[in-house]
């Protein structure tokens, strides 16, 4: 997996670009959000990636915040959403407004983004409400969702291990108070779990 890219910009043709790394010139496709902050072309940039393999294409997308790439990543979960309507929803609504739409329960304004319907926006309020996290205020004020913290990074883990949302949320509300690293809480967790 290719985790990110750090090289020149060779080409920007909304939504896509070509970073040049090495040699090798990288073919992403970004979600407007992260296209507007782009530098010119001809100068360096860092992206986070995430790379999806389909049966005709390998196809890799860049963000330039780890949010849009976590965002991107639980909405290709979400059953009928596909990475072209997840670079849609980044491109369309920003991660603080997409979570506050899921959190208010605002079809409406999720049907705003071309490409989202009726039923695809319900389907995201009620798949998304477990997976993000209670948002909280980082330091610009903004609200982050999930906020990057070790409990959200072992409950992303376990949720990516097969356990469902609510599941994932009370194992680790079972570890009990404390600091603890990521890895402490997936161990504490799992061992709850097997104790069960």
């Amino acid at each position: 997996m290719i985790g990110s890219l750090r090289g020149r910009i060779t080409s920007k043709t909304p939504p896509q670009l070509t970073v040049e790394v090495g040699g090798l010139g990288y073919e992403l496709e970004v979600p407007m959000s992260t296209f507007f902050h782009l530098p010119a072309v001809g100068e360096e940039v860092r992206l986070l990636t995430h790379l999806v393999v389909r049966e005709d294409a390998h196809v890799l997308y860049g963000f330039g915040s780890e949010d849009e790439r976590r965002l991107f990543r639980a909405l290709i979960k979400v059953s009928g959403v596909g990475p072209k309507i997840a670079l849609a929803l980044l491109s369309g609504i920003s991660v603080t407004a997409f979570a506050e739409c899921v959190k208010r329960e605002d079809a409406a304004a999720l049907t705003r983004v071309p490409g989202i319907g009726r039923k695809t926006a319900d389907r995201l309020i009620v798949e998304m409400r477990d997976r993000l996290a209670a948002p909280q205020p980082s330091e610009g004020g903004t609200v982050l969702a999930p906020a990057v913290s070790s409990e959200s990074e072992a409950y992303g883990a376990l949720v990516a291990l097969g356990y469902r949302p609510a599941e994932a949320a009370r194992l680790l509300k079972s570890v009990g108070p404390g600091t603890h690293s990521t890895e402490e809480l997936i161990r504490r967790a799992l061992q709850g779990a097997a104790r069960e």
